[in-house]
């Protein structure tokens, strides 16, 4: 597995890749140190940072929350330090949470809550 973070690479965009490609929606966004991907937390329904991090070993990911700029490494399961990040450093600050605008559903708390009580 690698832990390389590159400070050069852009975020792949404003909002989770998978969830945006099936029209799905994100609680928190969390973007790969190594390749810029951006995916939904472990919060989220879909959990897409993770499956990133499985699918690639890209280890090191940094939260994408405006006003937010800590590290956590998969690999360690621990918090890690790292570079400041190719701008932009979060999502949108207009871009609703949980998000995207227009596509979370009214009852997004008891989905959460039921994706947790199955875990």
């Amino acid at each position: 597995m690698t832990t390389t973070i590159d400070p050069t690479v852009p975020p792949s965009g404003p909002g989770c890749v998978e969830c945006e490609a099936t029209g799905s929606w994100w609680f928190h966004l969390r973007r790969c140190a190594t390749c810029g991907h951006i995916g939904c937390c472990d919060s989220s329904l879909n959990r897409h940072a993770t499956a990133h991090f499985h699918a690639t070993g890209h280890s090191v990911i940094r939260s994408f929350e405006p006003g937010e700029d800590w590290y956590w490494d998969y690999a360690a399961n621990d918090y890690a330090s790292g570079p400041r990040l190719a701008p932009p450093e979060s999502h949108p600050a207009s871009q609703p949470v949980p998000g995207p605008a227009g596509r979370v559903p009214s009852d997004w708390i008891a989905q959460l809550q039921a994706r947790e009580a199955q875990d």
